[in-house]
């Protein structure tokens, strides 16, 4: 049973002020005139969260692959029906064409022939082998290192031929070169870059791909512009002179500027109120289209000190606990405040719903035996219980001369920071202090090791995003809260592990997970793991989160898949006559 919110009242005032100030403005802009992209040729793509880089191996925002996979492709992806489809490989490896070995310890991908980069250069085995030296060498800082680290060797067969070993049994071959995280790097271009110079590399700024668009300009939190690829396989099918991709701004005027304005083709990740979007929705000139996928948007627990410094500089660092919040019963009474349900209802609407679990997607793994509950008089008692009370009477908790204050960080969102409001207000009501942080997505997704306000880094000690497994191998999902995924300056902050768990179980776990055959025993294991962080609190599940988007009128062949970037198959949208 779950107890109502006690200040829904209070967040129901607010946020009828909210949508009252937005219909007055749809009422004064109900049909606004259309400043309509009036070049048929010309595909205009707004991204509030701008990318940075475009090279998707050196950040963790899906911005930053969003915009690279125009102009990258994998060796092959899945599509809607978590099936995979070929890119660069000629077809799919399986047992029975002898691409996929009987003992699970190796994968053989034929390559297609006469692809080209889009400089001209021939794309060859050699291009796949670049990639992995590149992804997997510690001094790159590479994102996307944890899916290779079960690779013994890349060996070229034959130029179109690579045949991929591995160090163990491996159920989950299909995570590697496959998907967001498998795009191929041309080996004549970031050869020389595959060390500490990763960064400096220019075609991260300007890339050369074999997808069906090239680079022409970028301005990194601005505009990445695009021209067909001249060299791709089918550049005569494809339907657009020029992308314009714009980033900045807030993700309701971005909606704005599809379902209204008609000033883009197309919007990103619309993290907007469902009424407010399906009011803009109204006006016909754009379509919402959504996907319940894998995104969890969830609140993640920092296990370390974020403000204690190690002798090289290091903030939250694994050599210094949390004060409080490597208590589990602190966790737990923080999640028992967290009130999901106004949450999911009030906020996402249609766009959300609540889940107990850390991954939803496939099916398959969602676990039946997980549960939340909002109680603020059981998170008093738990707190209580572990000694944290008031003492000086100034509304916080303390204990032995430490006061229970959070730093609270997550993305400039409208939607995000109502939820920061609902969940500070909630902690507040059991003593907790909260500072509220808000960081431009583009520095807190960037990875850069320069950058104090990355999600790696996490100077902070509660944080809020979205992510959720990029393939239906839950595999390297899990990956991410194994002891060796922690984020650390000796590696470059590249770590996955951003909440610096760190559990021999729960790793032993993932080993086998990781080369268990029987697909019925993976689940098993895989529900085993999903209810060892729900039930230690290491993440507070909040809402399962559709995947929003908006589309022109004009706009088809516009496909969403949950397992690659919104951008996978750019190469069939077309404007409708």
């Amino acid at each position: 049973m779950f107890k109502r919110s006690l200040f829904l009242p209070l967040l129901i005032l607010s946020l009828s002020c909210t949508l009252l100030f937005s219909a007055c403005r749809q009422q004064t802009a109900n049909n606004p005139p259309a400043t309509e992209n009036n070049n048929s040729e010309t595909l205009k793509l707004l991204y509030w969260q701008a990318p940075t880089i475009l090279n998707p191996h050196l950040s963790t925002g899906f911005k930053d692959s969003e915009a690279s996979r125009i102009t990258l492709e994998p060796l092959a992806s899945f599509d809607e029906k978590g099936e995979l489809v070929p890119f660069l490989a000629a077809e799919i490896p399986t047992i029975e064409n002898g691409g996929v070995a009987r003992d699970g310890k190796s994968v053989t991908w034929k390559l297609k022939k006469d692809i080209k980069w889009s400089d001209g250069t021939p794309f060859t085995a050699k291009d796949v082998i670049a990639t992995y030296n590149f992804i997997t060498n510690p001094k790159t800082g590479s994102t996307s290192a944890g899916n290779y680290e079960i690779v013994k060797t890349v060996e070229a067969i034959d130029p179109h031929t690579v045949k991929i070993n591995f160090k163990q049994v491996n159920p989950a071959w299909s995570l590697v070169f496959v998907g967001t995280e498998g795009m191929i790097l041309p080996a004549h271009l970031y050869e020389k870059y595959s060390n500490e110079t990763a960064r400096q590399a220019p075609a991260n700024l300007l890339p050369v791909g074999t997808g069906p668009y090239k680079v022409v300009e970028f301005k990194p939190g601005d505009t990445a512009v695009y021209e067909p690829n001249s060299f791709f396989r089918e550049a005569d099918k494809l339907g657009f002179q020029r992308i314009e991709l714009k980033g900045g701004g807030d993700a309701t005027s971005a909606a704005r500027a599809v379902l209204q304005t008609q000033e883009a083709d197309y919007a990103y990740n619309l993290q907007v109120e469902a009424k407010v979007l399906s009011d803009l929705e109204k006006a016909g000139r754009g379509q919402l289209i959504s996907s319940f996928g894998s995104l969890i948007e969830r609140v993640l627990f920092n296990l370390s000190d974020p403000n204690q410094v190690t002798p090289e500089g290091e903030r939250s660092s694994i050599k210094f606990s949390h004060p409080f919040l490597s208590d589990v019963k602190v966790r737990e009474a923080l999640s028992l405040a967290v009130d999901r349900d106004t949450i999911a209802t009030q906020l996402y609407g249609i766009t959300g719903k609540t889940t107990p679990n850390f991954i939803v997607m496939p099916s398959e793994y969602n676990s039946p035996n997980t549960s939340y509950e909002f109680n603020l008089e059981k998170a008093k008692k738990l707190l209580d219980d572990a000694g944290w009370k008031d003492s000086n009477g100034d509304g916080t908790r303390d204990k032995n001369g430490v006061e229970m204050k959070l730093v609270f960080q997550t993305t400039v969102n409208p939607l995000r920071q109502k939820t920061q409001e609902i969940i500070k207000q909630s902690l507040q009501a059991i003593g907790v202090g909260v500072e509220l942080k808000t960081i431009d997505a583009s520095i807190f997704f960037s990875s850069d090791p320069a950058n104090d306000d990355t999600v790696e880094k996490f100077y902070a000690d509660l944080q809020m995003y979205t992510t959720g497994n990029n393939s239906p191998d839950p595999k390297a999902y899990f990956k991410t809260f194994t002891c060796s995924e922690i984020p650390q300056k000796a590696d470059g902050w590249a770590g996955d592990n951003y909440a610096r768990y760190c559990n021999p179980e729960y790793d032993k776990l993932w080993q086998a997970f990781s080369q268990e055959l029987k697909p019925e025993k993976r689940r098993e294991i895989a529900i085993k793991m999903n209810d060892m962080l729900i039930n230690n609190f290491v993440i507070i599940p909040l809402v399962h989160r559709a995947d929003v988007v908006a589309i022109s009128n004009s706009l088809s062949g516009f496909k969403l898949t949950p397992w690659d970037r919104n951008t996978w198959n750019i190469k069939d949208w077309k404007r409708s006559k």
